[in-house]
């Protein structure tokens, strides 16, 4: 079933520009807070607490200007001592539960508080002119919770929640549905805050008593007006959001888009065989920046192998064309001479013919050990013992005429490399010198930092100025009459190399002296 859905999607997954997929990931992230503030009520939620904060300041101006007219209350109240504090609000439309709608007052009361009364009527003119401008329901409740204007007139709310609190000392604001909300704009299901009305209950205090209560509720501002009120700020907020969203993807495309782009073409130059141009970015990024040193190293070594290739295959066509013509008109002369040849002439013919494919079948097994050297990938784990290849191998080459001689300290750790791999260069070595008329092999090694080197000496005839640029290039050599296939040192060299080694020509005034540096193994020393 999820395989089938990964298809189905793959199939009508559109193929994007990565311009238009940063594009549009940023366009969603800048939509996420005007999401929240609309599905998440961040905004609508503000709106409410205004309108409870509004609630709030009307009934504390209301109840302090009814606490200055109740009868025997002083004519000045008493001063505030210490800072003023913005009281904080309580309703949230997150955590606040929404009561049903406000009961009617009941007609089970206590006498009318006269005093109260008394007060309704003085304060009634400041009630109908702030309820005029503020549009808030305001009541005024005596010491017994019963309403002394508005609807209910003469019933008693003191048995409903807030009013009760109020009654004791405490001003409370509650949340209860709004029996009579119509709905007004065609989008208004979105707001949760539609339906309902804020209720706001707060004590009127005189001689330090509570002698009644002020009543206050409201609908909140409609979520859709306050956006329109607001739309100048949240046009300004949307054209900034989207032009920095324009910045954001210029940067971006910039930094990593054009990046992509120009190794792409130059990706799509080095498979037509041309040359790779890389321009690289003016605004650095720091995986961009590797990613254009990892692909200029990849495209010098393509082309070093390519030329490598090119010089291999050509080489190689000139060593095997001298012995196949050779091989090819000894096979002419004697199918059309045989007859008539002597004996001696035929077996001179025979001989070349073997000694040519002798050297093809040189040819073709150090190709094989090249290919192979070039080919291998260590898996880290060999390791050779430096002092016994060394001892094993002086021991086989040595002679009345060629000496080896092995100077290396008491220990030496292992290296990491196959022992045959360090046999076939160390053989390679020395059979150089002995062709080359050496006498003598001083074989030196030593550590330095975290690798063994080894220093081969001879006392040869050495190798001339013009070669030894060429020394380690597969076929080159100045022995090949004496059967040299100038390949023992390329191999040598790639073996070193595969191992992450290396091999070098020293310069000596005597003889020729290479040196071969392979890494330590951990872990293991050989004495």
């Amino acid at each position: 079933m999820i395989a089938a859905f990964k298809r189905l999607v793959a199939r009508h997954w559109p193929v994007l520009r990565f311009r238009t997929i940063i594009f549009g990931t940023l366009l969603f992230v800048a939509a996420l807070p005007g999401a929240g503030a609309v599905f998440l009520r961040v905004y609508e939620n503000a709106l409410v607490r205004r309108t409870e904060a509004e609630l709030v300041a009307q009934g504390a101006a209301l109840a302090a200007g009814a606490s200055i007219l109740w009868p025997g209350a002083e004519s000045a109240p008493a001063r505030i001592a210490g800072p003023y504090e913005e009281p904080a609000t309580e309703v949230d439309l997150q955590s606040t539960v929404i009561l049903p709608e406000r009961p009617a007052p009941s007609r089970v009361h206590p006498p009318v508080d006269e005093a109260a009364l008394n007060l309704e009527r003085s304060i009634a003119p400041a009630l109908a002119e702030t309820k005029m401008v503020t549009l808030a329901s305001i009541q005024i409740l005596d010491r017994n919770g019963v309403v002394l204007n508005g609807y209910g007139t003469g019933g008693s709310l003191a048995s409903v929640p807030e009013v009760a609190a109020a009654l004791r000392g405490q001003s409370t604001t509650v949340l209860r549905r709004n029996a009579s909300y119509r709905q007004v704009y065609p989008l208004e299901w979105l707001s949760r805050a539609s339906s309902i009305r804020l209720h706001h209950a707060r004590p009127i205090r005189a001689g330090g008593q509570v002698v009644g209560a002020i009543l206050l509720s409201r609908s909140p501002r409609s979520l859709f007006k306050g956006i329109y009120e607001d739309r100048g700020k949240i046009a300004l907020g949307i054209v900034l959001i989207f032009g920095m969203l324009v910045i954001l993807s210029a940067v971006l495309a910039r930094a990593i888009v054009r990046p992509v782009e120009s190794l792409s073409k130059a990706t799509r130059s080095m498979a037509q065989g041309r040359a790779a141009i890389l321009d690289r970015p003016s605004l650095q990024v720091v995986e961009i920046r590797a990613l254009y040193d990892d692909f200029e190293a990849m495209a010098d070594a393509i082309a070093k192998r390519s030329r490598y290739l090119r010089d291999f295959a050509a080489a190689l066509s000139h060593e095997f064309k001298t012995p196949l013509t050779s091989i090819s008109g000894a096979i002419e002369l004697l199918e059309d001479h045989g007859e008539t040849m002597s004996e001696s002439e035929r077996q001179r013919f025979l001989t070349n013919i073997t000694a040519d494919a002798d050297r093809l079948s040189r040819l073709v097994r150090r190709m094989m050990e090249l290919a192979k050297a070039d080919m291998g990938v260590p898996d880290g784990t060999e390791q050779a013992d430096v002092p016994a290849t060394l001892a094993k191998l002086a021991d086989s080459y040595r002679s009345a005429a060629f000496n080896i001689r092995v100077d290396s300290p008491g220990a030496l750790p292992a290296v990491r490399m196959d022992p045959v791999g360090l046999e076939t260069i160390t053989a390679t070595i020395i059979d150089n010198a002995r062709q080359a008329g050496a006498s003598l092999l001083l074989i030196r090694t030593r550590r330095q930092h975290d690798q063994v080197v080894i220093e081969f000496a001879d006392n040869g005839s050495g190798i001339a100025e013009g070669d030894r640029a060429r020394l380690f290039e597969p076929f080159f050599t100045s022995k090949r009459d004496s059967g040299g296939t100038g390949m023992g040192l390329s191999i040598a060299r790639s073996l070193a190399e595969a191992h992450g080694g290396r091999i070098d020509l020293l310069e000596t005034s005597e003889g020729a002296c290479f040196a071969l540096s392979l890494a330590e193994h951990r872990g293991m020393t050989a004495a």
